[in-house]
């Protein structure tokens, strides 16, 4: 477990207890069941943005706290306990790729906004059903003195709400190399949006982008030299999605426990029984290891050390694992309650299915890690 200071123990505290207060499952079913326009609560996100949550990994000049990823993991640790819905891991993704490759001035004209909350950003990256950042299809030609954006982005978390994209195009050559970064206003014209209906009921869209006039501003960094930096910044929201993961498990984790404990059968606890310990053993162990994966992740990113790649495909991959098993057991170990939408066990299983597959499953991230080892 990872050594925390004191500022990041009361950020968790506070975030816990907000969470707890504020948020508990059942304000992520009311959301749920109204069918909010954006899957989340606007109120709920203004007062996350008044904490300064927006803002976390963003700069003390651009209006943040500069607290750094592991701090925002204690956060997404606490969201995921009780599956409250936000953009705050998307908005840091979009914000991280501005400071990665960002000029001054795009950095003065968007940080701001999204560390107030103001503005929400998304990654616009992938374009078919799987996660394959390198396939780009999406096309930006050089117009004047600006560009033409067309193309088309899949499952992009908070599309709907999102003010601003950070959006991947082809400006020359293939695979990673002539891929370029463009910001694109929301409200753009030629930008539209599909909803989709995620089966955890998370906010997501499909992006089509028909003729887009973007100016010479928009270009974020170099031209067709973009992949570092995308590559950077997905590998902090991966590693941010995982400490939202994690949360989610050790609460599926605790819950079943306290059932184990509480829930008589046969005349007995059925925690006495000895195969029901051995799988809630199980449990145990693998949610220590993924505390472990997902911390080393997140502190090799404040660290920016040269093992960051590894260690959030090893976090991703190790985190999908646990939570499918958590969830599974979850449900499995409630017996005929756990599989009605009243029980919260299914909510948790849902949310595992969505966070497993997005920015790359477990499959992905396992053969990833294989490749940066060398086999």
């Amino acid at each position: 477990m990872a050594v925390l200071s004191e500022e990041q123990s009361l950020l968790r505290d506070a975030a816990r207890t907000w969470t707890q207060e504020k948020s508990p499952v059942s304000a992520f079913r009311k959301v749920r069941n109204a069918a909010e326009p954006l899957a989340y609560d606007p109120t709920a996100f203004a007062e996350m943005a008044q904490m300064g949550w927006a803002g976390v990994i963003i700069p003390e000049e651009f209006g943040g706290s500069d607290f750094g990823w592991l701090s925002l993991g204690l956060i997404l640790e606490e969201t995921g306990r009780t599956l409250t819905a936000s953009p705050i891991l998307a908005s840091a993704a979009a914000a991280s790729a501005i400071l990665l490759g960002g000029s001054a001035a795009q950095k003065e004209a968007w940080l701001p906004r999204i560390a107030s909350g103001e503005v929400v950003g998304a990654l616009a990256v992938d374009e078919g059903p799987h996660h394959s950042p390198d396939k780009v299809a999406a096309a930006a030609k050089k117009s004047g003195a600006g560009w033409t954006l067309d193309g088309a982005k899949t499952f992009v978390l908070e599309g709907m709400a999102a003010g601003v994209f950070v959006v991947s195009a082809r400006t020359s050559g293939e695979g990673a190399d002539g891929i370029s970064l463009f910001l694109v206003p929301a409200d753009a014209k030629g930008v539209k949006r599909q909803a989709l209906k995620l089966a955890d009921s998370r906010g997501a869209a499909n992006l089509t982008f028909e003729g887009v006039a973007l100016g010479a501003e928009a270009l974020l960094g170099e031209e067709g030299k973009a992949w570092p930096v995308l590559e950077k910044t997905l590998d902090r929201a991966r590693a941010a999605l995982a400490a939202e993961m994690l949360g989610s498990a050790v609460q599926a984790f605790e819950t079943t426990l306290d059932y184990l404990k509480t829930r008589v059968q046969f005349g007995q606890v059925i925690g006495s029984f000895q195969a029901l310990q051995h799988r809630a053993a199980k449990m145990f162990t693998d949610l220590e290891l993924s505390r472990s994966c997902v911390e080393a992740a997140l502190t090799a990113i404040d660290n920016d050390t040269a093992d960051v790649p590894e260690l959030v495909s090893l976090a991703k991959a190790k985190m999908g694992d646990t939570l499918h098993l958590v969830s599974n057991e979850m449900v499995q170990m409630h017996g005929g309650i756990g599989m009605t939408d009243e029980h919260d066990a299914g909510l948790y299983l849902k949310r595992a299915r969505a966070q497993e597959t997005a920015f790359g499953g477990q499959a992905w991230h396992r053969d990833r890690y294989a490749r940066l080892q060398g086999f």
